[in-house]
């Protein structure tokens, strides 16, 4: 099943996404999920980011051959760091390049999305607190990261979180490839079995260090391949069975 959250005259609402048409939903997606009657096409609705997080976690070098092209070492635990909410930008709307940097660069990344509270789970009880997953675009300020002594003020600029289109709930992240273009072009071309943790695992960390809520967002990491884009340009963000992430830049 695949959720959405979508504007419509001026409401945002919840919805599940059935061919090509949204139906719209009475309750949030951590309710029973029931249909109202009404449905729309996406002609008629603009999509939202799929949550609204209180937090948005992200977990770096959890790829050993992106660790290796930026020049940093796998850690022996997760790297945890974090993206603030208002990062975030929905599928077709724009990133737009502070003058801060010189070097903005995109970053596939499968996130999942916390489906009810968790605090101190296992690994093997991970699953029943995962909603679904969605696509991120872990966009960065590369040059920024590295003047910095910390990677908060790089990972966090405004519009620096494309998160979406929707979140699909049947994905299963084994073996699931992981693509990103700028202008059709593919830059970063890689697999989920790349990872060094799983999204399981991962969940089940975080939740070990800190609360998580309904609808928070953790990001599990980035392929090799990361490359700069500009004004202009269109950066498109694909995982295989749920979809893709498009947006243009400013």
């Amino acid at each position: 099943m695949r959720l959405a959250r979508f504007s419509l005259d001026g409401q945002v609402h919840n919805g599940v996404v059935e061919s090509d048409r949204i139906h719209q939903l009475a309750g949030s997606f951590f309710d029973a999920v029931e249909k109202t009657g009404h449905s729309f096409s996406f002609a008629e609705v603009t999509l939202l980011t799929p949550v609204e997080p209180s937090k948005v976690i992200c977990i770096g070098l959890n790829f050993k051959d992106h660790a290796a092209e930026i020049g940093q070492n796998p850690q022996d635990e997760p790297l945890m760091f974090f993206k603030p909410p208002s990062s975030l930008i929905a599928t077709g709307e724009k990133i737009v390049i502070p003058p801060q940097t010189k070097k903005a660069e995109l970053e596939v990344e499968l996130a999942l999305v916390v489906g009810k509270k968790a605090k101190n789970i296992s690994e093997a009880d991970a699953k029943s607190y995962i909603l679904g997953y969605t696509i991120a675009n872990d966009v960065t300020a590369r040059d920024v990261q590295f003047s910095d002594l910390q990677w908060a003020r790089s990972k966090g600029f405004d519009t620096f979180g494309p998160l979406g289109p929707w979140i699909e709930t049947d994905f299963q992240p084994a073996n699931k490839k992981l693509i990103s273009r700028v202008n059709g072009e593919v830059r970063q071309s890689g697999n989920t079995q790349e990872m060094i943790a799983s999204p399981e695992a991962l969940i089940a960390y975080v939740s070990q260090n800190l609360t998580l809520f309904p609808g928070d967002v953790i990001l599990t990491g980035s392929p090799a391949g990361i490359s700069g884009f500009q004004s202009g340009d269109l950066v498109e963000c694909e995982i295989e069975g749920i979809g893709t992430l498009s947006n243009p830049v400013a």
